[in-house]
């Protein structure tokens, strides 16, 4: 039987996740990997150097994935920054749903440590979808303050992401319809929360007194 061609990453990826959620464990080698899907062993490795590295990039394809769909929405650029991240969420968790089965294999049945490495490339491209979404920030005047104010902007981001992820792979609800619920109020609390508007008020009110004060003395 002719060897199929023009393999994709898509494909390695499905290929794979199959594999795992059928046999409970990584395919043996690539060889038997390759026949067993019928493909040259040599087209693995124009995408993957191992499984391992497969692992760690099924979650940034979600991430990938979730990134094409809001591009095919016309209104989606128009949105500000909450309803940008809101959109992500619902995006990104109805791809995890599709794919809980295996979401739960590699994040519920390894050690943290692991789950965290297989979550890197996930976390990077995260966190520049994060600085690009126009988050509304304090114009510090510092470039010092300001990389930190960004890093502390994407650091806790992620790790309200990591929270959710954490919230929907114990929810038992129908149609996971409770971390729907979780999304949205922890993200409308979130940017309540860091809502600069109110502490810029107060900035600027701070800066008035103090020119005032020096000008009347």
């Amino acid at each position: 039987m002719a060897r199929k061609k023009n393999i994709t990453k898509d494909n390695l990826i499905s290929w794979y996740m199959e594999f795992v959620l059928e046999n409970n464990h990584d395919p043996k080698t690539v060889f038997s990997f390759a026949k067993e899907n019928n493909f040259e062993e040599a087209d693995f490795y124009k995408f993957y150097g191992s499984f391992e590295a497969i692992k760690e990039s099924i979650f940034s394809e979600f991430f990938n994935h979730t990134i094409k769909i809001l591009a095919k929405s016309e209104d989606y650029p128009t949105y500000d920054a909450r309803n940008k991240l809101l959109s992500f969420y619902f995006t990104f968790f109805e791809i995890l749903t599709a794919n809980r089965s295996y979401v739960v294999y590699a994040l519920k049945e390894n050690n943290d440590l692991k789950s965290l490495k297989y979550l890197k490339e996930l976390r990077e491209d995260y966190k520049i979808f994060v600085s690009n979404i126009g988050i509304e920030k304090i114009d510090l005047k510092q470039e010092k303050l300001e990389k930190i104010q960004s890093k502390t902007i994407q650091e806790s981001s992620w790790l309200q992401l990591i929270v959710t992820m954490k919230f929907w792979l114990d929810d038992t609800s129908p149609s996971f319809e409770k971390t729907d619920i979780f999304i949205e109020k922890s993200i409308n609390a979130r940017f309540d929360l860091i809502d600069v508007k109110p502490l810029k008020s107060i900035i600027d009110f701070g800066k008035f007194i103090l020119k005032e004060k020096i000008n009347f003395n």
